[in-house]
Formats: structure tokens, C-alpha cells, sequence
């Protein structure tokens, strides 16, 4: 078996997980930014507890390993010292993981389009001040302020169009639809669970079920609908304090993190034309089943 592939950016580095002490029944949540990364940690939260009431911050309850931010000794520690079912969070498609028989791995997928859309007004909140600050960047040499973002519109047709090493800019499309694809070709071995955005928006009741069934855990029929209500997106929102991943203080507005959370936001933005290169650009990189899984229709 080949060793993982690793996959580094200025904050992130997937090496860390070649050292991590896993468990039997651990739960790996593996996805790209923007895609349900907090939704699917928050369901597994409420399905190892069985209670909206967290006995601790979601992110302290389930850590992004990866993230340099955080020592990787203080983040193992962590692991090891909690007694429940460990669900944790990483960014990291499963070829840069260790693929162990006893642990499970849920990656969670999203419409490429409108991950990118809520990516571009993650961009704009995030302190990048504070973020150079935690992971040791030296000052910038030239103390004017950083350039305004470009619209929209023009980001989103860019990132589209884009060709980069998926290892070293996994929230490109190439990276999107590599981290995916590596998913797409592992979803029938056993430990390995796919969750679609748009299932999880349509059907929440049903896709926790699914979830806990595949992850053999037995919920009283009595706390069902307290737990779903506590998944949804309207209630998360209102507990942003609590659930959004920012100990380190690297968001301007954590109420922000929850903007919107609905499809089809992406494709309107794009021109006949556009959404036309788009999808050839995308067939290029992802196989064509995984394509109609992916963009259900739209």
C-alpha cells in the first residue's frame, strides 16, 4: 500500500495524522471547506451524546487535527483524554489519511458552485491579521492594506478556470473535485459513508438515521426530533457562539460562518457560456457518475 499523500497549505498540513493514536469506532469527518464540514460534526455530536445539550464547545468536542494553529501535541492530548465515540474533523481528502478497518470516514459533498460562493464570503471574514499572527508569518514587508476582493462574479469564473496542484490548493476546483473523486472511488468499502449537502437540506431526519444506522448507533425513538431540530441550520445558527469553529479567534463575525446554507447559489452567477466551461472543466477532472451525484440536475 502506497504511503498517504500529503497535503499542506500555510495553515493545514495532513503529516499529523501519520502520528495520531487511533481507536476502534473513531469517526473521521473528511471534507473540503464550505461543505458541511460543521453540519456533520454537530450530527455526529448529537448522535454520541444523544442530547442538543453539548457537555462542551463543538469545537473542543471535535478538533481539525490538521491545523497548525494548534500544537499537534496539545490537540492529541485532547483526543486522549475523552471517553466517548471521537468524531474529528479534517480537510484532508482519504488518500492523505491513514485508512485504518475499524475507523470510520464520512465525507460529506457539495455542489462545487455553491461551496465556492460560500468559500469567497468565508474569505472576507476571516481576520488574516490574526491568522498570520498564529501560525508565525512574519510581518508583511509592505504595511498597506491588503487589496479589496474582486466581485463575485469574477472570483467565481476564475476559480472555475483554475489548474492547480490539488496537494497544495485543495479548495481549487481541481481540488474539490480530487478530494471527491478519491471518495467517489472508496464508497463501497465499508468504512467509508458519502453524504450529499443537498440530502442533508431535503431530508435531515432522514440522513441522521442513515448516518447512525451506518455508524451502528441506537437512538430512542422519543429523542429523535429533538435531535434533528437541534441539527438544523436555523437552530445552529442561533448557537454560532458555541458551535462555530473559531477558539483561536480568527473570524471578524461568527455569526457569519452560518450565512445562507442553500443550494444553488453558484450556477446563477455564471453566464450560459461560463456555466458551459465549467462543466467541461469538471468533467476533466471527476468521472461522469460522480458528476451526476454531484450536481443532481442542476
Amino acid at each position: 500500500m502506497s504511503p498517504p499523500v500529503r497535503y499542506r497549505s500555510e495553515e493545514e498540513d495532513s503529516g499529523r495524522w501519520l502520528a495520531f493514536p487511533f481507536r476502534p469506532g473513531d469517526i473521521v469527518i473528511s471534507t473540503r471547506s464550505k461543505s458541511g464540514t460543521t453540519w456533520m460534526q454537530m450530527i455526529c455530536a448529537l448522535l454520541v451524546f444523544q442530547t442538543a445539550e453539548l457537555p462542551a464547545p463543538l469545537v473542543r468536542l471535535s478538533p481539525w487535527l490538521d491545523w497548525l494553529v494548534a500544537p499537534q501535541q496539545e490537540v492529541f492530548d485532547q483526543l486522549a483524554a475523552q471517553r466517548h465515540r471521537r468524531f474529528v474533523k479534517t480537510h484532508t481528502p482519504l488518500d492523505g489519511l491513514p485508512i485504518v478497518p475499524h475507523v470510520s470516514y464520512v465525507v460529506v459533498a457539495r455542489h462545487p458552485l455553491d461551496m465556492a460562493v460560500s468559500l469567497y464570503h468565508q474569505g472576507a471574514n476571516i481576520d488574516r491579521e490574526r491568522l498570520r499572527q498564529l501560525i508565525g508569518e512574519p510581518p508583511p514587508a509592505d504595511a498597506r492594506p491588503a487589496p479589496a476582493p474582486p466581485p463575485l462574479h469574477d472570483w467565481l469564473v476564475r476559480w472555475t478556470e483554475s489548474n492547480r496542484d490539488p496537494r497544495e490548493a485543495m479548495d481549487s476546483l481541481p481540488g474539490v473535485l480530487w478530494h471527491l473523486t478519491d471518495a467517489w472511488r472508496r464508497r463501497q468499502e465499508p468504512n467509508v459513508l458519502l453524504v450529499h449537502y443537498d440530502d442533508l437540506l431535503t431530508d435531515l431526519d432522514g440522513q441522521m438515521r442513515r448516518v447512525a444506522a451506518w455508524l451502528g448507533m441506537k437512538v430512542p425513538t422519543e429523542r429523535w426530533a429533538t435531535l434533528v431540530e437541534a441539527a438544523t441550520f436555523g437552530a445552529m445558527r442561533e448557537r454560532a457562539q458555541v458551535l462555530v469553529p473559531d477558539a483561536a479567534g480568527v473570524l471578524k463575525d461568527r455569526q457569519a460562518f452560518f450565512r445562507q446554507g442553500r443550494s444553488g447559489a453558484g450556477a446563477p452567477l455564471l453566464s450560459a457560456e461560463e456555466l458551459r466551461r465549467y462543466h467541461r472543466r469538471a468533467a476533466e477532472l471527476a468521472p461522469p457518475d460522480l458528476l451526476t451525484w454531484l450536481h443532481r440536475g442542476r
